[in-house]
């Protein structure tokens, strides 16, 4: 439609007292629907500039106190997200390239490099004519520069076929056959690959997808994999794992300071037709040593039966083999026992468990004096702890005898006190008695350098079972739930020394079949090298 503010004097001669009329009715038309659009699009700014200042104002000002750390991650997700979307829709809106990287250069972390080890793709983009443009010029310009810009870009899994090739040779004199042996597999005569068993045992027990998901997502590759022949790989590929776990073992519980902890999981009871409560025990070498190492125990029970037998008795007849040392770990009963099984450990606790009572005690009252002096004193201690998680053993032990005993010693006389004025029975009797009632584990740290103050460090390396356990809902069986501690003791521990776990894992089971018993540790994470 032509816009009829733009016509001139001259075109309207000649033109009829009804004709400029009519016009003049069209003009005052589009005159008014313009700026109804003007008034919309201000206010679709004004609301898109509303709701962005709202989403910063909920990222930047919510309380992290008052959600737990899962829910305040899955909210700050979402806010990204949101931010991204009003960002990109109040360009729009404005008339903003979504590509303006001025406005955005100021307030944008600098992007990191992106890896060398990918493979690139070179796109060159020159001009189809490399003559000068200039009016009575026309001579050949001379390159004297570059400008580089990389996109990441990602193709699917791909499927591809290992064709094995055995030639027969034969001595027609002799009437002699000969033919190479067939290379030992970790699914003889099946169909898969090592690397194929590594990425199913990953996608289960890495990226917590159920065998129907896979079988899905492979589908779409146009390969068919029942999921109950991917479960079978499965099976086959922890059962070869097996001799790798018990290695890992024993390098794990080699260890002085130990962390454990523990977390429920759902085991299937086929006879009742429910699941009912399991746990998965954790231990993990101490939080300062400097070969990492984590394991897992699938146990059907939570007593003390479970650790004493995972980490020996000497009342067992297993002397040589019992751990002793100083185990980091939280108040939990079953732990007396799994100390007095054998003499030579040493109990430590965790100061985490201890401040969360106190934060319960302020979320559950709302305010407590008693609780956020507490949070203070705790929080002294750990600002501590951070600049000295960088020294040697001697060197923290030292610095903590000299800066973190006052600290430990006028918070234990606070308690003490704070502890005569509050009522028996009271929620704040109950946080002031966890730690008084405790206080020789709790500062157990003040007399060995390699001792954490918490059992943090282990309790990050649980998390994966309760992402998983989201996804795959319930172990089938006990033999399952301990088929996937193994592979998880064995992948956590290769993420722990920086190893990609499907590369991890995938050699491992590519050289298994040919490995000698005798030279087992030398596929465990801490060693692994990978094959050339």
């Amino acid at each position: 439609m032509q816009d009829l503010r733009n016509l001139k004097d001259e075109d309207l001669q000649g033109l009829s007292p009804e004709a400029v009329t009519a016009l003049a009715q069209q003009m005052l038309q589009q005159i008014q629907r313009q700026a109804q659009d003007i008034r919309l699009k201000d206010a679709k700014l004004e609301k898109l500039t509303f709701e962005l200042a709202r989403h910063k104002a909920w990222k930047f000002g919510a309380k992290s106190e008052a959600m737990s750390a899962e829910q305040r991650r899955l909210f700050e997700e979402t806010l990204t997200e949101d931010e991204a979307a009003l960002e990109a829709l109040l360009k729009q809106a404005q008339g903003t390239p979504p590509d303006d990287t001025a406005a955005s250069s100021k307030r944008k972390p600098r992007r990191q490099p992106l890896p060398d080890h990918l493979r690139r793709v070179q796109h060159d983009h020159e001009p189809e004519d490399t003559a000068c443009p200039s009016p009575g010029c026309g001579k050949p310009m001379v390159r004297v520069g570059e400008d580089i810009s990389e996109k990441l870009d990602i193709v699917p899994a791909e499927f591809f076929v290992h064709r094995h090739v055995y030639g027969k040779w034969a001595c027609r004199c002799c009437q002699r056959l000969v033919q190479e042996a067939v290379e030992p597999q970790i699914i003889d005569g099946g169909m898969p690959a090592a690397g194929l068993v590594a990425h199913t045992l990953i996608s289960r027990f890495v990226d917590h997808l159920p065998y129907y998901r896979q079988e899905a997502i492979n589908a779409r590759s146009g390969v068919h994999t029942p999921r109950s022949t991917l479960a079978a790989w499965s099976g086959r590929g922890g059962a070869a794992l097996e001799p790798l776990y018990d290695a890992h073992k024993r390098f794990v519980l080699s260890a002085r300071v130990l962390h454990a902890d523990e977390t429920p999981v759902a085991l299937l009871d086929p006879g009742r037709g429910k699941t009912r409560k399991a746990y998965v025990w954790a231990y993990a070498r101490g939080a300062f040593d400097p070969v990492p190492g984590v394991i897992y125990d699938f146990c059907v029970g939570r007593g003390a039966q479970f650790p004493i037998a995972f980490l020996g008795t000497a009342q067992g007849g297993q002397d040589e083999r019992s751990w002793r040392g100083t185990l980091v770990r939280d108040e939990y009963k079953a732990y007396d026992s799994v100390m007095s099984a054998e003499p030579g450990r040493t109990a430590a606790g965790c100061l985490a468990h201890a401040r969360r009572k106190f934060d319960e005690l302020l979320l559950d009252s709302g305010k407590s004096a008693v609780a956020e002096e507490a949070l203070r004193r705790i929080a002294e201690i750990y600002r501590l702890e951070r600049e000295l998680s960088t020294l040697t053993s001697d060197e923290r032990l030292s610095r903590r005898r000299s800066d973190a005993k006052p600290l430990w010693a006028n918070m234990h006389a606070w308690l003490r006190l704070e502890r005569g004025r509050v009522p028996e029975g009271s929620a704040t009797a109950k946080a002031l008695n966890y730690s008084l009632n405790h206080w020789e584990a709790l500062t157990h740290n003040l007399r060995d350098g390699d001792v954490n103050v918490d059992n943090n460090s282990l309790e990050n390396l649980i998390r994966p079972w309760a992402v998983g356990r989201r996804a795959w809902l319930f172990a089938g069986s006990a033999l399952a739930g301990q088929r996937a501690a193994s592979v998880m003791s064995l992948v956590q521990s290769a993420k722990l020394h920086g190893h990609d776990p499907w590369a991890y894992l995938n050699d491992v089971l590519t050289r298994l079949p040919t490995q000698l018993n005798s030279r087992i540790e030398e596929l465990l994470p801490h060693n692994w090298q990978p094959a050339r």
